[in-house]
């Protein structure tokens, strides 16, 4: 499983808000290339956003789907990217002092040919992808105006 994680200078609950809207998943998920439609109860279990990753014209289209969500603490998808396979992300909200976060990003491919081709080349990328995705995330949450 790769495991990376941020402290981002936000409260846990002003970055859950930007977890929480799926709308804004292409802006900070590296290699989600477009956002499709997200379900009105996003992020509550079972809800889906339906996206396109990877480049035009090789894009794929699936769904993730919440398996877990304990706002502003734990989010756990279900990211679908067949026919290439599934993984299972786990976004973790620790509260620091000073109103700081800290974000670790777990996953692991869970299903498909993903799954079994597993190389030290591909734990790399995935490191890298997750380590820009969690800056991404901060650069947007710390934007974010705290609801006052």
């Amino acid at each position: 499983m790769a495991v990376v994680e941020k402290v981002i200078d936000a409260p846990p609950e002003q970055v859950f808000e930007v977890l929480a809207d799926g709308w804004t998943y292409s802006d900070w998920v590296v290699g989600t290339a477009h956002v499709r439609d997200v379900d009105d109860d996003w992020p509550r279990v079972g809800s889906r956003l339906h996206h396109r990753a990877g480049p035009w014209p090789l894009s794929l289209q699936d769904a993730s789907t919440v398996l877990e969500c304990r706002a502003p603490h734990r989010l756990v998808l279900r990211a679908g990217l067949w026919p290439a396979g599934e993984a299972i992300v786990a976004f973790v909200l620790e509260p620091l002092d000073d109103g700081r976060t800290r974000v670790t990003i777990g996953e692991d491919f869970a299903a498909g040919p993903l799954r079994w081709v597993r190389t030290k080349l591909n734990d790399l990328v995935l490191h890298l992808r997750n380590k820009e995705t969690l800056a991404r995330l901060s650069d947007i949450a710390t934007r974010q105006k705290p609801d006052r």
